[in-house]
């Protein structure tokens, strides 16, 4: 999660004061970018494409009709 603050805040101040103010790792905040999203992550972003999908074909209705 602060890596991410981080990541979002980097346009309006240098990394390496984001980093040194919230109390992380520099080397930690670039190790991070530099991974591969997880297996996990992926099929989450996948399963939540298709709930998208089927919920814009439902034409933005969930459960079954009354």
């Amino acid at each position: 999660m602060k890596f991410r603050f981080v990541d979002q805040a980097k346009s309006e101040f240098p990394a390496s004061r984001l980093c040194r103010v919230i109390g992380v790792s520099q080397s930690g905040y670039f190790a991070w970018k530099a991974r591969p999203i997880s297996v996990r992550r992926r099929h989450d972003q996948a399963l939540l494409t298709h709930i998208r999908a089927a919920y814009a074909l439902s034409n933005g209705t969930y459960g079954s009709p009354r």
